[in-house]
């Protein structure tokens, strides 16, 4: 009797909550299949399940408390009747796993070639020599240029991309016959995902490989497979041709996820009009000719690092947003988009340039702007009440009537959302989304005139991301605020921008409404990122990769 390289039948996994013996269930009875040499898509919003459902496969839940259910086998293996012994062969030797961040996943203290290496070694009966030139080999093959030099790298000095290059070259190490990918290109730019996504629909056609991807972005799903799974509070929810479902999703839970996907052809917010008269008492007044723009950047400039190592982070930017209107700048990793965002509020000093506000130079922070970080986590005190978090700038601008305090901060957490009654509850008690959304109450606390966001949804499922979108649009109608929107999702910018700046290496490459730079780009870099950007056309996609792979042949 012949198996299929994953059978995965009535998966349960019950979680241990607490004490006394509770449980909380992450799978409900999910089953499918997976043959060699094909692709799966396991797609959902946090906390659907999809990556319990990956770390099922490989045993991972072994003695964590987990209860499981049902039946997982891998490569003909039944995993959860294998000893140690057999469970570490199935770990690189059968399977591989790529997690989603691989600087968690790589050593910071040793070189790259010797972390992989060292697995081809636990895995295989070679030398140190042997394993070192394996190391190279599958570096060499993911696409690392200058192998032999860049396997003596530490992790830090490698890209993001490359990074994640060589976490999937260390899965390669021992030829393993399935590849399981948890999020590999959430953190990434669209050209670099488009590059891992490329390599990672190489090596199936290359080697065989049976792939699972881990991901909540179904355009990526789009690229890379072959059939796809949805997965809805740990039970699956829809499974067929990607195709198919994409095309024509059966489920209504299907349907709203693709709904709620940033498309470039989509339909983009509609708000008010620039400078329209808005009734919060620090709306703007309508904008006339001489009425000075929100924000002015002249030729700023930003350096870091000495001597032969100094790079300018932004090199001579020039720009200018209006009341009422949204600016994306959008960029790769390092192009020099949140340094501008830190000058435009006063985060950072220009080495040199000049920003001005209402037309007056500023230096350092100044009232009236406020800034919508990527991380919520991060920017939020958890040993605060998010309520006291949002009430920190009303009373850093003098607001010494704690009755008003209370009564503005609890009117904007309504206004975004959220319940009043949640003054006092603590970071941790609330979603992703949920964190998000107080980020942008207390960037809302003071009235201000300019609110830049970094990033503000790229952490975010889509559907979480829609929403928070579309806040923003909301309270930008309402308000008649200036938005500055940094991201690398572009089909996110064109969904909530008026303009669009593009930049690269630290300067603006390109500038104008976004429909024009969208529809018409005239720069070649501007073309390369919108053709790196994910399609729901499984047919398009394809026919994306393979321009792509001409021009770098």
């Amino acid at each position: 009797m012949t198996h299929s390289l994953v059978e995965v039948t009535d998966l349960v996994v019950d979680f241990p909550v607490g004490g006394a013996g509770k449980y909380v269930r992450a799978v409900d009875g999910v089953s499918f299949t997976l043959e060699a040499g094909r692709a799966l898509g396991v797609v959902g919003e946090s906390g659907s399940g999809k990556s319990t459902v990956a770390a099922a496969l490989l045993g991972l839940h072994r003695g964590t408390g987990a209860r499981l259910g049902g039946t997982v086998r891998v490569g003909g293996t039944d995993v959860a009747a294998a000893s140690t012994a057999e469970l570490r062969r199935l770990r690189g030797g059968t399977a591989a796993m790529v997690f989603q961040d691989p600087l968690s996943s790589l050593d910071p203290y040793y070189a790259i070639g010797d972390q992989i290496a060292e697995v081809h070694r636990i895995h295989a009966d070679v030398s140190r020599r042997a394993a070192r030139a394996r190391a190279v080999e599958v570096l060499d093959r993911v696409g690392i240029p200058d192998a032999v030099r860049r396997s003596r790298a530490r992790p830090h000095e490698f890209s993001g991309g490359m990074r994640q290059r060589a976490l999937i070259a260390m899965a390669l190490a021992c030829e393993p016959r399935l590849l399981i990918a948890d999020e590999p290109t959430t953190a990434l730019d669209v050209t670099v995902q488009a590059q891992i996504l490329d390599l990672l629909h190489g090596l199936r056609e290359e080697r065989g490989l049976g792939l699972l991807l881990v991901t909540h972005d179904v355009g990526v799903a789009a690229e890379s497979v072959d059939e796809v799974l949805v997965m809805r509070d740990g039970a699956a929810v829809e499974r067929g041709p990607v195709a198919s479902v994409l095309a024509a999703p059966a489920e209504a839970y299907t349907k709203a996820l693709l709904a709620a996907v940033p498309r470039l052809d989509g339909p983009r917010h509609v708000r008010a009009s620039v400078g329209r008269q808005v009734p919060d008492s620090a709306g703007p007044d309508p904008v006339g000719p001489d009425v000075p723009p929100v924000v002015e950047a002249f030729a700023l400039r930003r350096e870091f690092g000495r001597g032969r190592r100094k790079v300018a982070a932004v090199a001579g930017v020039s720009l200018a947003v209006h009341a009422g209107e949204t600016l994306g700048i959008v960029g790769e990793s390092g192009s020099g988009k949140s340094t501008l965002g830190r000058m435009l509020v006063g985060l950072l000093e220009p080495g040199s340039g000049q920003v001005r506000r209402d037309g007056a130079p500023v230096t350092g922070i100044a009232s009236g702007v406020q800034m919508v970080f990527q991380d919520p986590v991060s920017s939020l005190n958890p040993r605060r009440s998010i309520g006291e978090s949002i009430a920190d700038p009303l009373r850093a601008a003098g607001e010494r009537d704690e009755a008003a305090v209370r009564a503005r901060v609890e009117e904007l957490l309504l206004r975004v959302g959220l319940e009043a009654g949640h003054y006092d509850r603590y970071p941790h008690e609330f979603s992703g989304g949920q964190r998000q959304r107080v980020g942008i109450a207390r960037a809302l606390a003071p009235r201000p005139r300019l609110i830049v966001c970094d990033e503000p949804v790229s952490a975010l499922d889509v559907t979480t991301q829609a929403q928070v979108t579309a806040l923003l649009a909301e309270l930008q109608s309402e308000l008649g605020i200036a938005l500055v929107f940094i991201a690398h999702d572009l089909a996110v910018v064109r969904q909530v921008s008026d303009r669009v700046a593009v930049m690269r290496a630290g300067e603006i490459v390109e500038e104008g409404p976004v429909d024009e730079v969208y529809d018409r780009p005239a720069h070649p870099y501007t073309r390369q990122l919108l053709a790196a950007v994910p399609a729901l056309d499984p047919a398009l996609a394809a026919g994306r990769r393979r321009t792509r792979q001409e021009v770098f042949a």
